[in-house]
């Protein structure tokens, strides 16, 4: 392992720059390469050099940074390094190296430079156990012990090698993992009132809310966003700028489209400067890639596929489209055109709003899973699917293959308008873990345009991400095979007498590995792993306080009723990723619905037919410990602190109805969900929770998107404030008494638009008013069952004393503390781009 006091030394020593004949050399030296070793810049007496796309850096000086012991032989002009039980043996002038006894040929051979011997980078440093990464980008060189981060794949082989070994361990199923997984973060402080990360405003604007996050000072994207003067709504493929303040001489400003017709937007963020717009595109893989934002002419030709060197590429060297591979030619098979697909950022500089200014773009391959803003640093994630079928085919070719199997891409036109690709030998992977994806980390810092953004690539998906102030956590799903007997008893159908069907199939053993990665102004770093039993339910299920990370997961599956039937747990891992804590088998079969932290409790919600609330204790970590429960019907899908002796719950209503089908099989009781139900909950006897309050909206079929995406909530205790989208269906002509048919029959859709709640401990929820963007004409129009409308209500916010509602059609302002409407602004109508 290395020592500090080397790096000490060589941080100490000066970058000078040097020259050697071209004709010797081959280097490129149009911009300095920069170093870190376990993250410390390092600087050398001689400059790095690219030889033949290699990096080259001082023996001696690289040997000691790695505690490698180095003997030179004059007469043989040949250098011998060894640590432990491994040595190499270099010479110069001479592509061929040995490691131990076996012989290496190398791309670059050794060379003096006045007096120093220069020796390739990568072959060096992993030949002693570190890891080197390569950002093209940025032309930086992260060089890190092996122990401290993960494998890189290396090569086409070692892919094809380790897609194989994961399909042998599922059980040969061809793995595909949908790039569509809605990823949200979760939370290391629990706001208590405003649960908003609010963006820095001007001294004109009034006080306003902010999207509801879950860490305190960790902003979420979102559809909408305001800076107490201008509302910025992602509307169909356009984002719409809108004075909204003051509320009675509302207006639009702007209405930003951007140069790629196959953009469409997502997500925003706003701060004080910036409105950063993320949205997915995709190109043709036989067209030129051509940027969004310039005029300049399009890529290199695309006819010849090419890969991403290791360390050696310079950053502007761009991408070439692949073809369509010729083997699908050579078959004559009817196959849609290839397309590539990014997730792109655009930033828009926030001058005049009336002309809204793009200073930059980033792409990364792959669909969005996920993003995060901590003050000028933005980080983004994605997931790029591969399709292993390819591998499978003898017929096709090594160069058809690599095509196939193009590794992944990334732009920033802070560096260039060319993409840059990632290289199989900086692609890393999760051992055990591998899946034919690519997740994509890409980090940069808004404020510092001369920054390029990093990108870190990684052979295997992400299912979920969490970031507190300083670490990313995304999580993994490990699945195995339960190795029993196989079961010897059927199951006969009444009337058939016929064994048909085993009682059970093979259980599949489910875990978590969650990967831990450091933050710090726009760049990321590994920084550990941990593996937990069971999978989570999302972003709410994770939590990092006083340095410990906590998450909560289900285990095995509702429907089996023997030892692998679910379980819930809660576990407690230490900075290092290591448990140290837990509490299991909670609920048994029952499954998580949702979770809150606050501090050292979690509040978890189970269930199947009846709703359990657990309230944990994590005060000890190593120790944690349920404190009590409480059993309602219904369940709630999102927890929302009200302070900190009371929570709030959003979830569904539900009925217990004891089945028999007509096949004779015993049903049993089962729950059926009905209205929305929100309940405030008393944890202040944390022995004995209680439920405080309780209000119901509709019947079964009222849905609200709060239900999975609390970013629809608007919330204040100080206003006291509750309110969100719902779709209201209510069920007419009920059976007296509510007979057991009613709990199985949907409403008529009856209402669109917010319900406006006070609440507080004295009175519970209090309805003050419903707004619906709906006319007379529309609800004449509506059957039993609404359909999606561009005015229905979306999300709400208020700036001031103001409470708007926002829908694709429509802002509309009423005043905060009597609902009067106070004004409308019709948003332009929207038209299909030509």
């Amino acid at each position: 392992m290395r020592k500090t006091t080397l790096l000490s030394c060589m941080v100490a020593l000066t970058l000078l720059a040097s020259s050697v004949p071209a004709q010797q050399m081959q280097a490129e030296t149009e911009k300095t390469v920069g170093l870190s070793l376990n993250g410390e810049s390092v600087r050398f007496s001689i400059q790095p050099r690219l030889i033949q796309n290699t990096l080259m850096v001082p023996l001696r000086e690289l040997s000691e940074a790695l505690g490698v012991t180095v003997q030179w032989n004059e007469r043989e002009r040949t250098a011998i390094a060894s640590k432990g039980e491994r040595n190499i043996k270099l010479s110069l002038d001479s592509n061929q190296a040995y490691r131990g006894s076996t012989p290496v040929t190398l791309d670059a051979a050794p060379v003096s430079d006045n007096g120093y011997m220069l020796v390739p980078l990568r072959f060096f440093s992993e030949s002693f156990d570190f890891n080197v990464y390569w950002d093209g980008a940025n032309r930086s060189v992260d060089i890190v012990d092996a122990d401290k981060s993960l494998p890189t794949v290396g090569s086409l082989e070692r892919m094809e090698e380790l897609l194989k070994d994961s399909a042998a361990v599922h059980g040969g199923m061809r793995l595909m993992v949908t790039d569509k997984l809605a990823s949200q973060s979760g939370a290391a402080k629990t706001p208590t009132s405003e649960s908003a990360s609010t963006a820095p405003t001007f001294s004109a604007a009034p006080s306003h809310s902010g999207t509801n996050v879950q860490v305190e000072g960790v902003d979420e994207a979102d559809i909408i966003k305001t800076d107490g003067k201008y509302i910025y709504q992602v509307n169909r493929d356009r984002v719409i700028v809108s004075q909204a303040y003051p509320a009675d001489s509302m207006s639009v400003v702007s209405t930003v489209y951007w140069a790629d017709p196959q953009f469409y937007p997502q997500e925003i963020y706003v701060d004080g400067k910036h409105l950063v717009v993320i949205g997915n595109t995709h190109y043709p893989i036989n067209d030129k890639i051509k940027p969004s934002n310039s005029a300049a002419p399009a890529a290199s030709d695309p006819s010849t596929p090419v890969s991403s060197p290791a360390v050696d590429a310079p950053a502007t060297k761009s991408i070439k489209v692949a073809p369509v591979p010729e083997f699908i030619e050579r078959k004559k098979m009817i196959w849609p055109a290839p397309q590539r697909f990014t997730t792109k950022a655009i930033v828009y500089e926030l001058g005049d709003r009336t002309e809204m200014k793009p200073v930059r773009e980033t792409e990364l391959e792959g669909n969005y899973i996920s993003s995060r803003k901590i003050g000028d640093s933005l980080y983004i994630v994605t997931n790029k699917g591969m399709d292993t079928y390819w591998l499978m085919d003898k017929q096709i070719s090594p160069a058809e293959k690599k095509a196939a199997l193009s590794t992944p891409a990334y732009r920033d036109s802070a560096a260039g308008d060319s993409f840059i690709t990632i290289g199989y030998e900086d692609i890393r992977y999760f051992p055990k873990a591998v899946e034919p994806n690519y997740l994509l980390v890409g980090g940069l810092n808004l404020s510092k345009p001369e920054q390029k953004m990093q990108v870190t690539s990684y052979l295997g998906s992400g299912q979920y991400v969490y970031a507190s102030q300083n670490n990313l956590y995304i999580t993994v799903n490990e699945y195995e095979p339960v190795k029993e007997e196989p079961e010897q008893s059927s199951k006969a159908v009444p009337g058939i007498g016929q064994e048909i069907m085993p009682i059970r199939p093979v259980p599949v053993e489910t875990s978590s590995v969650i990967y831990k990665f450091g933050m710090d102004n726009g760049t990321v770093k590994y920084l550990g792993r941990g593996k937990v039993p069971g999978h989570p339910l999302n972003q709410f299920s994770m939590d990092e306080h006083g340095g410990y990370f906590r998450i909560a997961t289900t285990k095995g599956d509702m429907w089996r009723d023997d030892e692998f039937t679910s379980k819930n747990n809660m576990y407690v891992l230490n900075e290092t990723m290591n448990v140290v804590g837990k509490v299991e088998d909670l609920a048994p079969g029952e499954r998580i619905y949702s979770v809150r932290y606050a501090g050292s409790r979690a509040y978890m919600v189970t269930f199947k037919n009846v709703d359990p609330l657990f309230v944990i204790d994590l005060k000890d970590p190593q120790a944690p410990k349920v404190l009590g429960q409480l059993k309602i019907p219904g369940y709630s899908d999102y927890l929302h602190p009200y302070d900190e002796n009371h929570i709030i719950g959003f979830g569904k209503d539900a009925v217990v109805v004891d089945n028999k089908n007509g096949s004779g099989f015993e049903g049993g009781p089962t729950a059926y969900y009905q209205g929305m139900k929100l309940a405030l909950f008393d944890v202040s006897d944390v022995a004995h929770p209680k439920e405080l309050f309780k209000e119901s909206i509709g019947g079964r079929g009222t849905h609200s998107e709060l239900l999975n995406n609390h970013k629809a909530l608007l919330f204040s205790k100080e206003k006291n404030l509750l309110a969100f989208p719902v779709t209201v269906m209510e069920v007419k002509d009920k059976s007296s008494g509510g007979a057991p048919a009613d709990a199985t029959k949907y409403g008529e859709f009856t209402f669109q638009g917010a319900y406006v709640y006070g609440l507080d401990l004295q009175n519970g929820f209090q309805l003050r008013g419903r707004i619906t963007h709906l006319s007379d004409e529309d609800l004449q129009k509506a059957g039993r069952e609404w359909y999606s409308s561009d005015r229905n209500v979306e999300r709400l916010l208020y700036i001031g004393d103001t409470l708007y509602t926002a829908s694709p059609d429509m802002l509309k302002a009423n005043d905060l503390s009597t609902l009067t409407e106070i004004g409308s602004l019709k948003l332009p109508p929207w038209k299909p781009r030509q």
